[in-house]
């Protein structure tokens, strides 16, 4: 298989051009594991800098529409849809992301739902770095994804 980014041993930017811009989708989803002290303070409503799990909301969709200013050789894209899930799962002591992105274009938007858990995971840590600095955030990956040349492909469980 054949490496698109990659021309002549250079990193290079692909042609889109002449691809038909078509209906495409992809979810990802990443994970923040909480010290005691973390989900006490997320509990408690943050750390002073307001409720942490909206800015992360926030931040996400903020990420998904600023993917192609922070990968060197990702497209701009119209995106048409972007929404971000964060949810405290108390029980096994995290903090679960879900981005889903949606766009008609030439190419495909799972850098953009990838973008955006791992960015909303890294403010979930900036707003609770002051209750514990031991925070991991965890398994940033891709879902589900369809359109495009390739289809549809769905993470087996």
């Amino acid at each position: 298989m054949d490496l698109t980014h990659f021309k002549d041993g250079k990193p290079h930017m692909v042609d889109v051009t002449e691809k038909p811009a078509t209906f495409r989708t992809a979810t990802a989803e990443a994970f923040v594991e909480l010290t005691e002290e973390a989900l006490k303070a997320l509990e408690a409503g943050g750390v002073g800098k307001g409720d942490p799990l909206s800015v992360a909301q926030l931040a996400g969709i903020m990420a998904a529409k600023k993917t192609s200013d922070l990968i060197p050789l990702c497209h701009p894209l119209p995106l048409t849809g972007v929404e971000v899930k964060v949810e405290l799962q108390k029980e096994a002591r995290r903090v679960r992301i879900e981005a889903t992105v949606r766009t008609k274009a030439e190419t495909g938007v799972e850098m953009e739902a990838l973008t955006a858990c791992a960015v909303a995971a890294l403010t979930v840590y900036d707003m609770l770095k002051a209750a514990s600095k031991g925070l991991v955030i965890q398994e940033v990956r891709l879902l589900y994804k369809a359109g495009g040349k390739s289809g549809e492909w769905r993470r087996e469980a």
